[in-house]
């Protein structure tokens, strides 16, 4: 009995286990890939067929959703065999390219949430400061994509493919493996820091910053005049923006009318602002666990030795997709938070749908 015992773990263990693991995995990465492209792609329909949708912040959200769609399409599934193969099989070139591009989507992303960022507190907190435009927001996106694709030249440059066992290196990719390689032992320590202050902690330390100054203004009770104390006191302000509008339909009052158009454009601006909140709250989250990992692994030297090798591929793996997660989760952000986006998606599946079910029906009944 003990034996065969002992045959069942090493089953589980050596066979089972990890196919069953690899299933999990590759479901995982599937959901996300399909949901990421799906909902990146109508993020970027609905700006582009919608002339009111066509905001400084959506253009920003717009540029998030491509580099999302990149980091998806490209590294999401070179991501996904590495996790599973523990070994790189796509060549040398390759070994450059993909990497850098994962970085450049990152950089990418996180310039373009601080940029948002930039944009809301200057239009809420100091609105005579500066003025926000369409082409403005342009040129900060070509602005945005030119420095990542700047800075991450180094991620290329350190990543070599190396075969671990060179004589059969010839025969097959099977054993090669894609990481960085460093001259010395104190580069990777210093690149390693930067890159988690200036992908990380120092974006996300000022846009809490940002947001915090956003939010008291939005929702602080600090702000002068009658106005806010009105928006504050009514408890349904429909009905009573209902009543204001009653009352303007007959006589112009411009001072109601004045008042009418700040409360509309607060509820539209603290929208917005729990929206974009919401998304970098769930970006700090899905990038938290890869970057402190990264850190511990590459300026602290943690994971060297392999007491349990299969927990830290674990936890790379699980934070690896995490980051690809995130690409998914921000369409869905919008459809929960956003009237207007969720608008749009509805009317892109209601157009999308009934097409593929009278799609669906023809072709069977063609079969009959």
């Amino acid at each position: 009995a003990a034996s065969e015992d002992e045959f069942l773990r090493y089953l589980w263990r050596d066979y089972l286990y990890p196919k069953q693991y690899a299933w999990v995995l590759i479901a995982a990465y599937v959901a996300v890939f399909v949901v990421a492209l799906v909902g990146n792609t109508l993020v970027c329909l609905a700006v582009w067929r919608n002339h009111h949708m066509r905001t400084v912040t959506n253009y920003f959200l717009v540029n998030l959703s491509l580099a999302d769609v990149l980091a998806t399409a490209i590294c999401l599934p070179a991501s996904l065999l590495v996790d599973i193969t523990e070994s790189w099989l796509f060549g040398h070139a390759l070994c450059k390219v993909i990497p850098y591009l994962q970085a450049v989507s990152v950089s990418v992303a996180v310039l373009t949430l601080s940029f948002i960022a930039l944009d809301r507190w200057y239009a809420i907190c100091h609105p005579l400061l500066f003025k926000s435009t369409a082409r403005r927001a342009l040129g900060s996106i070509l602005g945005i994509w030119a420095v990542s694709l700047a800075i991450m030249v180094p991620q290329a440059a350190v990543m070599e493919c190396s075969s671990v066992l060179p004589e059969l290196a010839a025969r097959t990719r099977a054993f090669s493996v894609c990481d960085e390689r460093w001259a010395d032992d104190l580069a990777p320590k210093i690149y390693h820091s930067c890159f988690f202050i200036v992908t990380y902690l120092a974006p996300l330390g000022l846009m809490a910053m940002a947001y915090f100054q956003i939010f008291r203004k939005l929702w602080g009770r600090q702000i002068p005049g009658t106005t806010s104390a009105l928006v504050r006191n009514w408890k349904r302000p429909s009905d009573q923006l209902g009543d204001l509008e009653q009352g303007l339909s007959g006589e112009p009052q411009p001072r109601a009318r004045a008042f009418l158009a700040e409360v509309k454009q607060m509820r539209a601006r603290r929208k917005t602002a729990k929206m974009l909140m919401v998304v970098v709250l769930v970006f700090a989250l899905c990038y938290l666990p890869i970057s402190v990992l990264n850190v511990l692994k590459r300026v602290f030297g943690m994971f060297r030795q392999a007491s349990d090798r299969e927990a830290v591929y674990a936890a790379f793996t699980f934070s690896h997709w995490l980051v690809y997660a995130n690409s998914a989760a921000n369409p869905i952000i919008y459809n929960f938070l956003s009237g207007k986006f969720r608008e749009q998606f509805k009317a892109a599946f209601s157009w999308w749908l009934p097409g593929l079910a009278a799609a669906h029906h023809h072709h069977h009944h063609h079969h009959h």
